[in-house]
């Protein structure tokens, strides 16, 4: 549909002004952004494209690359680098609010809560450690290793250096799962192993091992997979069922040294 045959109140930047963005669509959002169509397709054409090629899902649209993003007629360089601009932001805009250097990380749920904003629609594998002083606040978090993940190509010694160079005194990994599912494989208990001996040897603590996928994440500390937001959507209760089929508690348990993976 062309714009010039949508009601003047009923364009997306109009309603915008009116109503403000709250009261806009996803695709006439995309719209605002994308400003223009073609001769072929109007502007809120080429945004409802976008949602199907991204399964309408806006994870599915923070996942697209650019290349894939051109593969719609009308969408050429310009556009495709706003929605990549927008996208972006958007994904600085929560990790800002996760990081919250403040605050103590004592759960898995609040390691959850500081790593989903950059790992959220990942389509292959990363690998963190968040890295802790003696009173569990946060010193950093890095990014060591991208791609497929196993325990042959996991470097121990650069995560150790990473912690001695950062003076931590405690660390928690992370690795996500782009399958969705975040319950640990046997090469992800393989290479936690290795990690918990490494710490062991250095007097660092390694207080747990979170998987994490879009909606939910795993914890070896708590050996249970949790929702990823809580049932009033404030996200500090755990949900969801344990990797045996048992529900979960319904307070997070902290974050305590223990054998992660002397169940596995």
């Amino acid at each position: 549909m062309k714009m010039k045959e949508i009601c003047v109140s009923e364009r997306p930047r109009e309603k915008m002004l009116i109503k403000g963005a709250a009261a806009l669509s996803e695709a006439e959002l995309l719209a605002v952004i994308l400003r223009s169509g073609t001769k072929e397709n109007g502007v809120m054409d080429l945004a409802n494209s976008l949602l199907i090629l991204s399964g309408g899902s806006l994870v599915g649209l923070f996942a697209m690359k650019l290349d894939e993003l051109r593969t719609i007629s009308g969408i050429g360089p310009e556009k495709a680098c706003s929605l990549m601009a927008a996208c972006e932001l958007g994904r600085r805009f929560l990790e800002e609010g996760a990081r919250m250097p403040k605050a103590p990380v004592t759960t898995a749920r609040r390691v959850f809560e500081l790593m989903i904003p950059v790992m959220k629609g990942l389509d292959h594998e990363e690998f963190w450690v968040i890295l802790l002083n003696k009173s569990s606040r946060l010193i950093r978090k890095e990014k060591l290793f991208s791609g497929g993940i196993d325990s042959t190509n996991i470097d121990v010694r650069m995560v150790m250096e990473e912690c001695i160079r950062r003076k931590a005194v405690s660390i928690v990994v992370v690795h996500n799962h782009p399958s969705g599912d975040p319950k640990p494989s046997s090469v992800d208990v393989a290479w936690t192993r290795k990690i918990e001996r490494a710490c062991a040897s250095f007097d660092i603590r390694l207080l747990d091992h979170v998987i994490i996928s879009d909606e939910s994440f795993y914890s070896f500390n708590d050996s249970r997979i949790y929702g990823g937001r809580d049932g009033d959507g404030n996200g500090d209760v755990g949900s969801g069922v344990s990797a045996s089929g048992a529900k979960t508690p319904t307070t997070a348990p902290a974050l305590v040294p223990q054998p992660l993976t002397q169940h596995g």
